[in-house]
């Protein structure tokens, strides 16, 4: 029996879906906006929301030793490796409804199919439910995934949020034990693949008229603190060519980073985000400057190689304008390719869904990073208004989650042994 669903079906779980997202969007701790953070009574209480939802599809319904909701609905082989769908159930502050919620509430409509027509896959289907994509609280990303993928590092049970409170303190708090998080990691043939739906959080599927696309990868990146480190002077005697002026050096390596990196590949991009100008007066010729620097693309390769030559170019500007210049490194993350096999499927459903396909790299980061270092993942991008995205004005339409559900229901109708 084919698992595709007809358009009416389709519709109906997409109406589900957004309703089901509006209703976790009101369990929140700041009222009139949405903020949902790790191990939060919030947290909690949408776990218990979708728990109920998984239950209602005859799934069986547990929360792992770091927080996160997984459901299993068995599959005709009990002992072949599950397959994996999913998102997170955490937000940012003030954030959008989709960005995560969407991702386990289409994967749950899958599941609601199966169940409805009274099928079973060769394999289980687990839905997961995130506990901390996002590092809201404190400080640290990808905690729910990195927990089922043993990659927890032990210092991170000391670190703090804004209130004092420690990750140990906070897991008792809502009774979770610290000394267990071991407890939520999976066994390496316990699960064959993971995939997960996600807004695009970019524009590039809506100025392509298209409503999904496919990702090739999760971009990597790479974050500095850069300093251009002249002399301050006064700014009425000093004469413009005798000047050693670090805010007019790094002004024209910013432009250069702008101009570079568009020259260099469209996949890759370079922001200065944040920039400081010292000793900050008017009337003073500014002595050192300190900005970032933030660089991301889909192939490390790629990345290090810009990363590079705009380093020289900063050093080289630096010298010409008789302005020191140094740099260091803060964050690195390397870049995540998605399966090709997966990247296949994924064209192959979309494509009989909307008779194009998109395949583009995401520049946000995702569970998918912590899960790929364990098994294969692939990934499907739904078109979101405005490419907007961490925010309330955050939307996508019931006619492209229906198409989604649509193009995910043709990829779990194609079996494939290297996958059970």
């Amino acid at each position: 029996m084919a698992m595709l669903p007809t358009p009416l079906e389709a519709e109906r779980a997409a109406a589900r879906v957004m309703a089901r997202c509006d209703e976790l969007a009101a369990i929140s701790s700041t009222p009139g906006q949405l903020t949902r953070v790790y191990l939060s009574p919030e947290h909690l209480r949408a776990n218990r929301l979708v728990g109920n939802w998984m239950r209602e599809l005859g799934m069986a319904v547990w929360q792992d030793g770091v927080g996160n909701i997984c459901g299993r609905y068995e599959g005709l082989q009990p002992a072949a490796p599950a397959l994996l769908l999913g998102s997170h159930l955490d937000t940012v502050r003030n954030a959008g409804r989709y960005d995560g919620m969407l991702g386990v509430l289409t994967a749950l409509e899958i599941v609601a199919l199966l169940h409805s027509r009274n099928r079973r896959l060769p394999q289980a289907i687990e839905v997961i439910g995130f506990a901390d994509e996002e590092g809201t609280r404190f400080g640290i990303t990808l905690l729910g995934s990195k927990g089922i993928t043993g990659q927890w590092a032990e210092d991170w049970l000391a670190c703090t949020d804004a209130e004092g409170i420690s990750v140990a303190e906070a897991m008792r708090d809502v009774g979770l034990d610290p000394a267990a998080v071991s407890s939520a990691e999976r066994a390496q043939d316990s699960i064959c693949a993971y995939l997960e739906l996600h807004i695009e959080q970019g524009p590039c599927l809506e100025a392509a008229g298209l409503a999904l696309g496919v990702v090739t990868a999760i971009n990597g990146a790479r974050r500095l603190n850069c300093t251009f480190t002249g002399h301050a002077g006064h700014a009425g005697t000093v004469p413009m060519g005798q000047r050693r002026d670090a805010l007019a050096a790094a002004a024209e390596w910013m432009v250069t980073v702008e101009r570079l990196t568009m020259e260099y590949d469209p996949h890759v991009v370079a922001t200065v985000g944040q920039i400081e100008s010292l000793p900050g007066a008017v009337n003073v010729i500014p002595g050192q400057v300190r900005l970032s620097l933030d660089v991301r693309g889909p192939q490390d390769e790629l990345l290090d190689a810009l990363l590079a030559e705009l380093l020289a170019q900063a050093q080289s500007i630096g010298t010409r304008r008789g302005v020191g210049f140094d740099s260091e490194e803060f964050y690195r993350i390397p870049a995540t390719a998605c399966d090709p096999q997966w990247q296949q499927r994924w064209h192959d459903a979309v494509m009989q869904v909307q008779d194009n396909c998109l395949m583009l790299a995401s520049g946000a980061g995702h569970d998918a990073i912590a899960i790929a270092a364990r098994w294969p993942v692939g990934m499907l991008f739904v078109r979101c208004e405005g490419g907007i995205s961490h925010h309330p004005d955050e939307a996508v339409t019931a006619g492209d989650v229906a198409l989604a559900i649509q193009a995910y229901c043709r990829v779990l109708d194609i079996t494939d042994p290297l996958y059970i």
